[in-house]
């Protein structure tokens, strides 16, 4: 990350967009676990330098590696679950010092939908980071929660939404003025008004259950493929 903020040789010979954009789609479309990596990199298309480059044949080396990886969606015997999970982190991007939202839901255990994605504004706390990536996991957890109430799969009341910060948990119940919060823009306070009407209900889990976490961050390699294996991807051969 310290290394895309400094400046290198510039790259404009090199297909990056053409690059981006294959793992934008395969990121979209089974490889979660990838999703990180990948809008972190998109973020330099118009200029790419040397150091951006190798990020993406890390990643495409990291695809080689795990080629037979696949999401498997199981058969249930008990009444499927949806359930969400969302996370910050705080100021974590060295250029403009924004944080990094992600989420992801799941259905019996296997991820259905996952984002990642730069906040708009600078957070002053990682509460308010964490408060900001929860508006964007709560209007995810109300398309989901209406898609599958029309297709009539399976009923679905109220969608919890799980979190490892525990501030921004008794923000979204509070609804409260605090000094310290009062330039947080409306639109972030969403949340508060659907767990109100119990549409979705957050909830506190240790930071290590955070499958959300792959989004927002890179982590060490046992980690990294402790939560790919929680979003419900299996690599054939791996132990």
């Amino acid at each position: 990350r310290t290394a895309f903020a400094q400046q290198s040789k510039p790259r404009p010979d090199v297909p990056y967009k053409e690059a981006i954009g294959c793992l934008i789609w395969l990121s979209m479309i089974s490889r979660p676990d990838i999703t990180y990596s990948v809008q972190t990199l998109a973020q330099f298309c118009s200029n790419p330098c040397e150091a951006h480059w190798q990020g993406i044949k890390r990643v495409l080396r990291y695809l080689k590696g795990t080629q037979d990886a696949f999401i498997q969606y199981r058969k249930q015997d008990v009444p499927p679950v949806l359930n969400g999970f969302s996370d910050a982190d705080w100021g974590s991007e060295m250029i403009d010092r924004k944080s990094i939202s992600g989420y992801v839901f799941l259905i019996g255990g296997t991820a259905i939908s996952w984002n990642a994605k730069k906040q708009r504004s600078v957070s002053l706390s990682s509460m308010e980071a964490e408060y900001v990536a929860l508006a964007e996991s709560a209007k995810e957890a109300l398309w989901l929660r209406n898609l599958v109430n029309e297709l009539e799969i399976f009923n679905v009341k109220t969608i919890p939404i799980r979190t490892d910060n525990q501030a921004s948990i008794a923000f979204a119940h509070d609804d409260q003025f605090h000094g310290r919060s009062k330039h947080i823009d409306i639109r972030y306070h969403f949340t508060r008004h659907h767990i109100h009407s119990r549409e979705i209900d957050v909830i506190y889990v240790p930071s290590e259950d955070n499958i959300a976490d792959i989004f927002t961050k890179p982590l060490p390699r046992h980690a990294h493929e402790r939560q790919r294996e929680m979003l419900g991807i299996r690599v054939e051969g791996a132990c």
